[in-house]
């Protein structure tokens, strides 16, 4: 450090006094060496250590995830949302009608998302465009990582929904974009005057399935047994369809095309007999799948992949709840999805006064 000694001071004094530098020049080193430490620490994984804890983190933003968001910025606590799509709503967006939302009836999912969404932005929450890679639960804290920071929260509440089941059949891969489509309400206008097939029974087929006949020359609706699954008011409407034709006890076997869907190959299952339908395009609704794989060592899921949790959203996990149509329940709509998340943010206020403010 480049000092001079007087030396009309003690022997005795020079030496603490060169000790007493060299001790400081040794605590500089030390010190830059763990902020360098710490500054490689927060670069891993590509992001940035975030200081602040936070109270709550909802992860998804669809009717459950919107939902808590409200709730908790009601509550005043220290919010971090994140969502990797662009629009609010989640599944929603892709319901041409919602019919039985109480208050407002007859609204298109992307209405009453966006409608959520606007009241949730009144209360100067919005989420952070980020997709989570994992969840680590260590103790007191959750730790969140993206692929740009890692956040750290008291609790947090799962709220990411699901995605549309695939069949896993030849062609289904290779002519997505270019004939084959999980969401009507999404690219149904790109079949106009067309004919198509769509692949299901429940009452996401059926919706399709009757939204693609106000568009479409013909739909074919293909189907495993010889009897619907949707609701009784869904199958009235759908048999008033004139260009609708249901194929009964068939699965789809094979999408046929090169550039664009020519055909679907369908096997029935009471005599293994197989056909093919000449089709513009195939629609895809067999049911959805919890979007639960990167939780899998957070929480406890059952069979089906859902989390296991009641109607509070108490998880097995201390300060880890879950919301909406990624946890185990009876009926999965929007209702029961809004009330899964007000239920959840009650559960997160009554844990965190008994886990931090005892």
């Amino acid at each position: 450090m480049g000092c001079s000694y007087d030396y009309a001071y003690s022997p005795r004094e020079v030496l603490f006094t060169i000790l007493l530098e060299k001790r400081v020049e040794y605590a500089i080193i030390v010190v830059n060496e763990n902020i360098q430490k710490y500054i490689q620490a927060e670069k891993r994984n590509g992001g940035t250590i975030m200081s602040e804890i936070y109270d709550i983190a909802i992860l998804g933003a669809g009717p459950a995830g919107i939902t808590a968001a409200i709730y908790a910025a009601r509550a005043k606590m220290n919010i971090l949302w994140l969502d990797k799509q662009f629009a609010q709503g989640g599944q929603i967006l892709n319901t041409y009608e919602v019919d039985n939302y109480p208050g407002l009836p007859g609204i298109s999912g992307m209405d009453l998302g966006e409608t959520m969404s606007n009241h949730a932005a009144r209360l100067g929450i919005e989420p952070v465009r980020e997709n989570v890679l994992s969840v680590e639960d260590a103790g007191e804290e959750k730790i969140i990582r993206t692929k740009k920071h890692e956040y750290r929260t008291k609790t947090v509440i799962l709220a990411c929904g699901a995605s549309h089941r695939k069949l896993g059949i030849a062609g289904e891969e290779e002519l997505s974009g270019m004939g084959v489509s999980y969401c009507a309400t999404c690219d149904g206008a790109f079949f106009k005057e067309k004919t198509v097939v769509v692949v299901g029974g429940g009452n996401m087929a059926v919706e399709d399935a009757i939204f693609l006949s106000r568009i479409c020359k013909k739909v074919y609706l293909v189907h495993r047994r010889d009897e619907l699954r949707a609701d009784q008011v869904l199958q009235e409407s759908l048999l008033a369809c004139g260009n609708v034709e249901i194929i009964w006890n068939s699965v789809a076997v094979e999408i046929q095309g090169v550039e664009c869907v020519t055909g679907l190959k369908i096997r029935n299952v009471q005599d293994n007999t197989e056909s093919e339908i000449e089709t513009d395009g195939v629609f895809i609704a067999v049911g959805i799948i919890p979007n639960t794989d990167k939780f899998r060592n957070l929480v406890k899921l059952d069979e089906a992949g859902y989390i296991i949790a009641g109607e509070e959203g108490i998880t097995g996990t201390p300060g880890v709840f879950a919301a909406g149509d990624i946890r185990t329940k009876m009926l999965r709509q929007v209702v029961t999805a809004v009330s899964d998340g007000a239920n959840a943010v009650t559960s997160v206020h009554n844990y965190l006064i008994s886990a931090f403010h005892n």
